[in-house]
This record gives structure tokens, sequence and C-alpha cells, in this order.
């Protein structure tokens, strides 16, 4: 996670200096001489490199754009909502793990939720964190965690902990299989719907881990 804020500030520093640029390079266009060749110099606009997104490529934008862009990493409410609703997701991901060593029957199956534990820890960590630097505890809202795509009932939850042996491992991976489909659709809505960089870096750090893990849950239950 240290990783993806580091990149996350790289690329907002980027492009804020990229901004900064393109205002001089534009100041030093109408600065020019008085004639014809200021006015063409203007009309192109000074090109400026901006870094993309995670997975997108670098692109070349006007001044003006620069200017633009430089301000629109700003929280909006999705990435609040998301990272909300996700430390509640994740933290009955860990209910379930936490179920694991005193039930299950396969090795596979428990290394599977060391590895589902040892992730999702330390992503509600960063998740509280952001929360709280971006004054996310002042706008807490409650969410009803049954609506939440993925999450198991209560009674499924019960079901799980009345299981051992072969019947609690099928039953780990088909709960924990739907739980992490449910967290791909939130962070892909965060993705689409979010505007704050390091947010959308977890999202998307979210849909590559759990698909990984999904295949592999598929692959134990076969």
């Amino acid at each position: 996670m240290l990783i993806h804020r580091r990149s996350a500030t790289s690329r907002s520093t980027a492009l804020a200096a990229a901004a900064v640029a393109a205002v001089l390079a534009l100041g030093a266009c109408d600065a020019g001489s008085g004639d014809g060749a200021s006015d063409k110099a203007e009309d192109a606009g000074p090109g400026v490199v901006a870094p993309g997104r995670p997975g997108e490529p670098a692109r070349t934008l006007s001044a003006e754009e620069a200017v633009k862009e430089a301000g629109q990493d700003t929280a909006n409410s999705a990435d609040f909502r998301y990272a909300q609703m996700m430390i509640e997701h994740h933290g009955q991901a860990l209910v379930m793990t936490e179920l694991v060593p005193e039930r299950a029957s396969a090795d596979t199956v428990k290394r599977l939720a060391d590895r589902i534990s040892a992730g999702q820890k330390p992503e509600i960590g960063a998740m509280q964190g952001w929360l709280k630097k971006n004054g996310g505890d002042r706008r807490k809202e409650h969410h009803d965690h049954t609506g939440m795509p993925g999450m198991a009932t209560d009674a499924q939850i019960e079901k799980l902990r009345a299981a051992e042996g072969k019947a609690f491992d099928k039953l780990f991976l088909e709960l924990m299989i739907t739980h992490h489909q449910g967290a791909i659709t939130m962070a892909t809505e965060a993705l689409t719907e979010g505007n704050d960089v390091i947010v959308e870096e977890m999202a998307s750090d979210v849909v590559a881990q759990q698909t990984v893990e999904i295949n592999r849950m598929r692959g134990l239950m076969d």
C-alpha cells in the first residue's frame, strides 16, 4: 500500500508541476511580440505531458487543460462511501477467516484464509488512515451491510460457524467467492464514480488481488 500511496502522490505532484509549467509557458507566449506570431503561439498552446492515471498512458495537455486537471483529484462522496463501506466489507471477510483454523480440514483452505487475512487487515488500516486524513470521520454515514454486494447474511455466518471439516471448506469457499465478487463490484464502482487518486489505486488493488483469489478458490472447489 505504501507503494501505491507514493505513486498517487507522485502523479498529483507531477500534474501540479505540469500545470505550473503550462501557466509559465502560456505567460511567456502572452509576453511575446505583439505581431501575429504571438496569436499563433497562443492558439497552439504550450504542450504539457501529464502522467496518466494507473493503467493509462501519459497525455499531452494544453495549458488550460493542465491547470483544470490539477484541481480535479479532490475526494468526492463516492470515495468516502467506498472507503467506509469497504472497511465493513473487509471486516466480515476477517470474521470468516478467523473461523478457518479450528474448522477447516484442507491445508490449502487454511493457507488461503491466511493470505486473505494478511491482505485485508492492512487495507482496512489504509482506508481508515485515508478517512482520518480527509475528514471522513466527520462525514461518517450509516450503511446497511446487508445491502453491500457479496455480504453474507447473519444466517449464513451462523451456518459457517456450525460447519466443520469438508463441509466447512465448501461453504467457506462458496461464501468467500461471492464476498470477493461483491468487493470487486464495489471497487469497480469507485473507479467509475470516485475522484481521489489514492482511493482509485486502493480500489484497483482490490480488483487485481481479489480476482486472483477468486480464481484460486474456484480451483480449490474443483
